[in-house]
């Protein structure tokens, strides 16, 4: 068969099926103006939870100036090449020292973006021989990185450490077998749950099993720990966890990573790490614009507190009008609803068309037929007053759910 043929006759996989009902509006749609709590929408002013912008960031006018200096001053071309051969410098030094000191590591090394450097850093630190074993809802970069792993691996029940311990001990006699070692990967907080990955059970494990463990704390980084250090540093374990990833996507409100390890690892990654070595390194304005980032967040604690007072508020009034938002344990607030797509499609049509409330919905095939969620990103520029009318919002459009009046065909929002 001809290969465009296949793709025209599989009608556009399983979320592209949807594509001629949907584009611009479920997926892919424009949400324009300043970022922040209220954006425009197709024209019209939205109350938007629907950005990991979770400090606030994105705007703050010293970040804002900081980026708009470091494009005037050294454009989007600076440093050409990648870093290996001519695209080092001072600053892309300095930002990976403060980074590491930040997260409590030797060493960090910048990665251009946060997917393609997880990918990459699995690919870089196994070998055939090696074994790894991790959780079943690890993000999407964490399982096309295994995809590259030639070896073996175990993967176990989402954060059941029974489950983990039985998989560390096949791992670890199939490893001694291989003459290779052990690798055990998690998150530490679940962007979709919001639940947090058991470090320190995980941690723990290491008296009984020699392993390694790398932690992909894209959603911890600036919103869990001390000072927002980190999901690690929540849990105390920072010196437990091994190779620790963040992006700069959520917390920094920027593009680009860094992985923090000890200062051999992290050189082995440096001259090993294919998509670094062969891509050119991260532009200037972006370096510039995260050492003011980070300086922001570590001098200003009450970021992370305002966050904090929002999400509580949020959670907690949930919980109190009987939502489910599962066992979350970080901002990341997931409602919970029964039904299909047509159902998911119609109460995002009411929110954003009735109520200007705009949040980001999932289904199938992401999670199981008949489950539905509104996942609601809060952030520390959000107000009290946001809250009490999402929550508003909410309880009718729920109401009218479990009185069947969301049972009607998709309505065709894409764009003509």
């Amino acid at each position: 068969m001809d290969i465009f043929d296949r793709i025209h006759q599989n009608a556009g996989g399983p979320i592209g099926q949807y594509q001629k009902l949907s584009h611009g509006y479920y997926s892919f749609p424009k949400l324009e103006g300043e970022i922040g709590p209220r954006m425009m929408f197709r024209g019209r002013e939205v109350l938007n939870w629907s950005l990991n912008n979770y400090l606030g960031l994105a705007n703050h006018p010293e970040v804002r100036k900081a980026d708009a200096e470091g494009a005037a001053k050294f454009g989007m071309a600076a440093p050409m090449g990648a870093r290996m051969m001519s695209g080092q410098t001072k600053w892309h030094e300095q930002l990976e020292r403060e980074l590491a000191a930040f997260v409590g590591k030797p060493d960090a090394f910048l990665l251009n973006y946060g997917y393609q450097g997880m990918v990459s850093i699995i690919d870089c630190l196994l070998t055939r021989r090696d074994v790894v074993v991790y959780d079943s809802e690890a993000h999407a970069c964490i399982i096309d990185g295994l995809r590259l792993h030639t070896g073996k691996r175990f993967v176990y029940p989402h954060n059941d450490m029974a489950a983990c311990r039985k998989q560390l001990e096949r791992a670890t006699k199939l490893a001694e077998e291989n003459g290779g070692g052990v690798l055990v990967i998690t998150e530490g907080v679940f962007g979709m749950k919001g639940d947090l990955g058991k470090l320190d059970e995980i941690v723990a494990m290491k008296k009984e099993f020699n392993f390694r463990l790398l932690v992909d704390d894209a959603h911890g980084f600036g919103t869990m720990g001390e000072g927002g250090r980190g999901t690690a540093s929540h849990f105390g374990v920072i010196d437990g966890v091994d190779v620790l990833f963040n992006t700069f996507a959520k917390s920094m409100a920027g593009i680009g990573a860094f992985v923090a390890s000890e200062k051999y690892i992290v050189d082995f990654l440096r001259y090993n790490m294919r998509s670094q070595t062969y891509a050119k390194s991260l532009p200037m304005p972006m370096v510039i614009g995260a050492l003011k980032r980070l300086d922001l967040i570590r001098n200003h604690p009450e970021y992370q507190e305002n966050l904090w007072k929002i999400v509580r508020a949020l959670q907690n009034g949930f919980r109190e009008r009987g939502f489910d938002i599962g066992g979350t344990l970080s901002p990341v607030t997931p409602v919970y609803m029964k039904g299909g797509v047509e159902e998911a499609c119609n109460i995002v049509v009411d929110l954003r068309e009735t109520y200007n409330l705009f949040c980001s919905v999932v289904v199938y095939p992401v999670i199981p037929r008949g489950e539905i969620i509104l996942r609601i990103i809060p952030t520390a520029v959000h107000t009290l007053e946001d809250v009490n009318y999402t929550l508003d919002c909410f309880e009718k459009c729920h109401k009218r759910l479990l009185a069947g009046d969301y049972k009607k065909p998709i309505q065709d929002m894409s764009e003509k």
